[in-house]
């Protein structure tokens, strides 16, 4: 098990240094293996689709920008993610400029999965600020620490956050399972 994620780490920082010396294709590998990581994020801030694939789209171009000034390779994951979460902070204050006409929501597909979309309608109940640490934590596995450089909060906060969104989304959960 180390040894694969020894690998896997030599590899990440291979291609990091790859990219920043300008080769596109290393950078679209990078981008292939975190863009699941990357929707999840944008995921946790907006519903409307459009607004996730803006939010991913300004965080590959701005990746792409910035890639020769990271100083750090093997922290890739960690900014990649943070610029992520800046870029749906700079759509949530855009849209709130823009003061948009209430839409109707589309009418989708219907869900094949109907306990997933449970799921992420639960979480979409939660407020923000737990919604996303939840999401950091148990989706893509950062740890308590890592969540607070990626917020820029204290380690506390995001602890207290933690335990109280845990709290509220079994509340929310035991709630909807006792009116069904």
């Amino acid at each position: 098990m180390k040894l694969s994620k020894r690998k896997e780490g030599i590899s990440l920082k291979c291609l990091v240094i790859k990219a920043q010396k300008g080769d596109a294709q290393a950078f679209i590998e990078l981008i292939e293996q975190n863009k699941q990581s990357m929707y999840k994020v944008a995921r946790s801030y907006f519903q409307n689709e459009e607004d996730i694939a803006d939010a991913l789209q300004d965080t590959i171009e701005a990746c792409y920008r910035s890639i020769p000034h990271l100083a750090n390779p093997e922290y890739f994951r960690t900014w990649l993610i943070r610029i992520t979460i800046n870029k749906c902070n700079d759509i949530i204050r855009k849209n709130r400029r823009e003061h948009l006409v209430e839409e109707f929501p589309e009418q989708g597909e219907i869900c094949m999965e109907l306990k997933n979309c449970e799921f992420e309608e639960l979480m979409r109940s939660l407020d923000e600020k737990y919604r996303t640490i939840l999401l950091l934590y148990y989706g893509e596995g950062f740890k308590i620490s890592e969540i607070a450089q990626l917020l820029d909060m204290e380690e506390n906060t995001v602890k207290t956050r933690l335990t109280r969104g845990r709290k509220k989304f079994r509340e929310i959960w035991s709630a909807q399972s006792a009116a069904t």
